[in-house]
């Protein structure tokens, strides 16, 4: 099981993926490792005060019995859905893992969101209970009396009215729930059974809800496996927030289904990416991975005043990675940095194995497991050297990939076309059959990790008095990758200036997520639009990194 890859073409033509009619990742993951060796450890959590806690597979397991009891006595059961609004600690884990062992449907939500944001998706998604911090009580709060499905509310460390403290009912549980009692009421699920929702951002205003099975996890062996390259004694450190799909790759399931140790860093506020490097020397950290915006930034401290020496692998995913990062970080670490890709709705399906030759900028080839064309606009491949969009074969359905839009069979639809799945992104394929990255299929911005609708953030701009019409694309930055960049027409009466432009900027921070906001906007007079008045948001983006390249030439 835990033996990494040694020949991609033979591992790859080999692989046949097992999926027993009943799985769940809680009992049949989790829980066997803690029966496996009850020393076995599973997380090792810290802060920016350097305060720690170390727990073990057991401590998971019976931790998570404790809360699946308190959650039936709340009557959340099999079905209900419930969404964890938490930062990096481990109350996650142990109410994630509770949640899956009775059947409800998580949601992992980043602490970003607004009580807007929290007040779609909470109605949207039909969300029975929430868990959350004092952090972010106020956002649920402001908003709950307009939230009528929800019925339980979890705080972990506080007390409030209405909301259940976690704390008390942990020390003082109800008498079938004492300390190692065992789960008291089991529930057997298929693996075909919902399990986890997250919220994608889409073409349209408002995100799209992913829907994945009880399945999912076993699509992150072949993540854990192949791609993070981990074994059982491994310490894995993933660089991602809670609530998007990345951290589920590398913080929850990929490590966890080769029994390696999951590192957690809970920063918040004002973070410095180099606070990571002597936190890999101290724990010993044994494979890594963080977005291109994270490497970009540690390559600017001096590499070579750290150990790397328990530090074995390297990986970024999430955005194109500049070769001179990775030339910089190799030189400063003795490592490679391992490209993949995957989406909200896959699990990783093209990488870059520590078996195959590393070509700094290609995500790598398919992994075991995934069948990946580039098709034409009508459905045919196209020749080595040629752009195409990204197909992943549907017949026999690869495991982990999500089993739809929920409550939106109209866009499911749109992406299941003839046996394929259209992933809305585009890649090249070279003569050797690695595949290159080349953007969003739609108009999707990837930015230091976050994935943005520009519809939603002209939403936001649109509802400032100022503003007459915009247009937001991805801009290129040094720094970040990429910048959400946004084109402004104003209304009479208004003047363009440095003092509405950070107006607009604090308006889009209040309306959405704070990391949304137009880092860049340029007042014009007109915007490029097709025929039937549609804005022509490629036309913006060849612009900006038109004005990039000229920049680099100069």
């Amino acid at each position: 099981m835990n033996m990494n890859m040694k020949n991609y073409e033979k591992e790859y033509a080999s692989f046949v993926p097992k999926v027993p009619e009943y799985f769940n990742f809680a009992y049949d993951i989790v829980d066997a490792w803690a029966e496996k060796d009850r020393n076995k450890l599973a997380m090792i959590w810290t802060n920016q005060a350097g305060e720690e806690k170390y727990f073990t597979f057991r401590q998971m397991k019976n931790l998570s019995n404790q809360i699946a009891n308190m959650m039936f006595k709340q009557n959340i059961n099999k079905g209900d859905r419930v969404m964890l609004l938490l930062p990096r600690v481990p109350e996650w884990w142990t109410f994630a893992l509770a949640a899956i062992k009775i059947g409800a449907v998580i949601c992992p939500s980043p602490v970003l969101l607004t009580p807007h944001d929290l007040k779609y998706r909470i109605n949207t998604g039909r969300f029975k209970m929430i868990v959350t911090d004092t952090d972010n009580l106020w956002k649920i709060q402001e908003i709950e009396n307009e939230c009528p499905n929800l019925k339980v509310k979890f705080l972990i460390n506080g007390d409030a009215e209405g909301w259940i403290n976690y704390e008390k009912e942990l020390v003082y549980p109800a008498k079938a729930s004492t300390k190692l009692s065992p789960f008291i009421g089991k529930i057997k699920t298929k693996a075909t059974d919902p399990m986890v929702v997250f919220f994608s951002s889409g073409t349209s205003a408002e995100p799209k809800m992913v829907l994945h099975t009880q399945s999912y996890p076993l699509g992150h062996a072949v993540t854990g496996k192949y791609w993070y390259d981990l074994k059982d004694n491994d310490l894995h450190f993933t660089v991602s927030d809670m609530g998007w799909g990345k951290s589920s790759w590398g913080k929850f399931y990929g490590p966890w289904m080769q029994g390696a140790c999951v590192f957690v860093y809970d920063y918040r506020g004002k973070f410095n990416a180099t606070e990571l490097l002597p936190l890999i020397e101290k724990y010993e950290i044994t494979s890594f991975c963080a977005p291109p915006t994270i490497y970009r930034m540690l390559i600017l401290a001096d590499l070579s005043t750290f150990d790397f020496s328990e530090l074995k692998h390297c990986v970024s995913a999430g955005e194109t990675l500049n070769p001179e990062v990775n030339r910089v970080w190799e030189a400063g670490t003795g490592l490679k940095i391992y490209e993949a890709y995957g989406q909200t709705e896959t699990v990783a399906v093209i990488g870059t194995c520590p078996c195959m030759e590393h070509r700094p900028g290609s995500i790598g080839k398919p992994l075991p497991g995934w069948t990946i064309e580039l098709h034409d606009e009508n459905g045919r491949p196209v020749p080595a050297g040629e752009e195409g969009r990204i197909a992943i074969k549907t017949d026999p359905r690869p495991v982990s990939l999500f089993k739809e839009y929920l409550d939106d069979p109209e866009s499911t639809a749109e992406v299941f076309v003839n046996g394929w799945y259209y992933s809305g992104d585009k890649a090249r394929k070279d003569a050797d059959g690695y595949f290159w990255f080349m953007g969003r299929d739609d108009d999707i911005i990837k930015s230091s990790g976050y994935r943005i609708s520009p519809a939603e953030v002209e939403s936001a701009l649109i509802e400032h008095p100022a503003v007459k019409e915009s247009a937001v694309v991805g801009s290129p930055d040094p720094i970040r990758g990429v910048i959400v960049k946004a084109f402004v027409i104003l209304k009479e009466g208004w003047v363009p200036s440095e003092t509405l432009v950070k107006e607009l900027q604090a308006h889009v921070k209040k309306t959405t997520a704070p990391y949304k906001y137009p880092r860049s906007v340029e007042f014009v007079s007109e915007l490029p639009k097709t025929i039937s008045g549609k804005i022509r948001r490629v036309e913006l983006r060849r612009r900006e990194f038109a004005k990039a390249e000229e920049h680099l030439r100069e």
